[in-house]
């Protein structure tokens, strides 16, 4: 039996640290790096008779997340105690919301693959709620014991769960990237995944193919990248059919992946929540949001990513995959709205093109935000108005770029001088070259007019090496073509 006969079933937990500055339930600062221990109130260390009081910032970015996903924002929730030992969570509860979460339902829509085999996926989310961090315990240089750091301890999180809607690793990866750009998007959370603040918890399970039961799942915790996620997941899978094969069973577990054996490591059995005694916390009134407060927020929403996904194609003619692409970050998106809005629509594909293609490369390569790029959209849109003018051809304009890039020209024009790529587009001074090249190359005409396309394609490098890339491939094509009787 082969994997083809087994239908994977994929549901992600998905923790995001809210960009509030202090902490959900006390006055403590949420920032990153502070000193073991520097960042824990009385409240974080569950010193007796303190109080919880909650966070309103944290509250208003859960509604921002249920408007953007078209989730259902409850007027009315509660908070409950989830009760647990673990030496890094002094209360011995974690407060979090269980029967009644702030967010109910919504979907993402998110790009599967590239090119042909591209396709859009719907996922439904069941629902999302806010609940505080615990700490963190350190296990090295304590000479053999182990340290708890409390500064975690009360940060603000919001849990967003889906259904097990998803079917193999690159569908849990292109929604857990479009997540993560969402969150970043209405400004909810930095998203740095290496500082804590974006982690997946994938809950994987595997069952023979025309089964409606789901098999018995298994969640690999605290994965903090997207390579790290595909990873567990493929790992998980294989494990589980392998055994499954093997005439074993799999035991309902909790498990870590461990990257450099690329194997998932069963940590312990797997909680239901009747094992976490959840009940109301008596220290914390309901939840109550009011339509007025909903309607606020949503006034301060941004153009979310769907939305400027369908104006992309529809003003634009751009395809889903490209639109999807320009939308990965706001940034990115802002970046190339500008560039249009200074080039003008009828450059919006070649703009998209440039975006996507040499300054992404070139902004990975170094290592850069977009927002850092030497390269401006006005710089761009200049560069891009003298491709389409025919000042410049393809090939000129990646010269351009260098010299904008490296800050030897403040502008394309000034490039097109400096280096002299202006195009030549008069016939009278292309016709000569190409006779030149014709009668050096009798080999090639001979080749072209029996037949060889081939033949045609090496003229015309040619007459573009001899007019040291001068010359208008338009009109070189156009020209030569006639020459040849073509």
């Amino acid at each position: 039996m082969s994997r083809a006969d087994w239908e994977v079933v994929i549901g992600l937990e998905t923790h995001v640290q809210l960009s509030t500055q202090s902490k959900i339930f006390s006055g403590s600062s949420t920032a990153f790096g502070a000193e073991a221990n520097r960042q824990a109130s009385a409240i974080d260390i569950a010193l007796p008779g303190v109080l919880p009081v909650l966070n309103r910032g944290a509250v208003e970015r859960a509604i921002r997340f249920g408007l953007a996903i078209g989730a259902k924002v409850a007027p009315r929730s509660i908070f409950a105690r989830k009760n647990y030992f673990y030496p890094d969570l002094p209360k011995g509860y974690q407060i979090s919301q269980y029967e009644l979460p702030v967010v109910e339902g919504g979907t993402i829509t998110v790009q599967v693959g590239e090119g042909d085999k591209a396709y859009e996926k719907t996922v439904q989310l069941t629902r999302a709620h806010l609940e505080e961090d615990a700490g963190k315990s350190l296990h090295e240089d304590f000479h053999g014991m182990s340290g708890i750091d409390l500064n975690r301890a009360g940060t603000p999180l919001l849990e967003i769960v889906t259904e097990p809607v998803m079917r193999s690793s690159d569908e849990a990866v292109a929604y857990a990237r479009a997540l993560h750009a969402l969150v970043r998007w209405i400004d909810i959370s930095d998203g740095n995944m290496q500082e804590g603040s974006f982690r997946c918890d994938a809950n994987v399970s595997v069952r023979k193919k025309g089964t409606e039961k789901l098999g018995t799942r298994r969640e690999v915790k605290n994965l903090n990248s997207f390579r790290f996620l595909k990873e567990a997941i493929e790992a998980e899978i294989a494990y589980q059919i392998e055994t499954l094969e093997d005439g074993g069973t799999i035991q309902q577990a909790t498990v870590l992946f461990d990257p450099d054996a690329g194997e998932t490591r069963a940590m312990r059995s797997k909680e239901d929540a009747h094992d976490y005694r959840y009940f109301p916390d008596p220290d914390l009134l309901p939840l109550v949001i009011s339509d007025d407060w909903i309607a606020r927020v949503k006034g301060e929403m941004p153009e979310l990513p769907a939305a400027l996904q369908a104006r992309f194609r529809d003003a634009y003619q751009l395809s889903a995959y490209d639109a999807a692409t320009l939308t990965a970050s706001r940034e990115m998106a802002q970046y190339y709205v500008d560039t249009v809005a200074a080039v003008g629509a009828a450059s919006a594909k070649p703009a998209a093109n440039w975006v996507m293609g040499e300054l992404a490369a070139r902004l990975n390569k170094e290592g850069r935000d977009i927002t850092d790029a030497p390269v401006k959209p006005a710089q761009l849109a200049g560069m891009l108005a003298r491709i389409a003018d025919g000042t410049i051809s393809n090939s000129a304009a990646k010269k351009v770029f260098d010299a904008l890039w490296n800050g030897d020209a403040t502008s394309a024009d000034e490039a097109i001088e400096k280096q002299g790529l202006k195009q030549v587009t008069d016939l009278s001074a292309i016709e000569p070259i190409i006779d030149e090249v014709l009668a050096a190359n009798q080999k090639s005409v001979e080749e072209f007019r029996a037949g060889k396309e081939k033949a045609f394609n090496a003229l015309v490098g040619q007459v573009m090496k001899a007019s040291k890339g001068k010359a208008s491939p338009a009109q070189v094509n156009e020209l030569l073509k006639k020459k040849l009787g073509a």
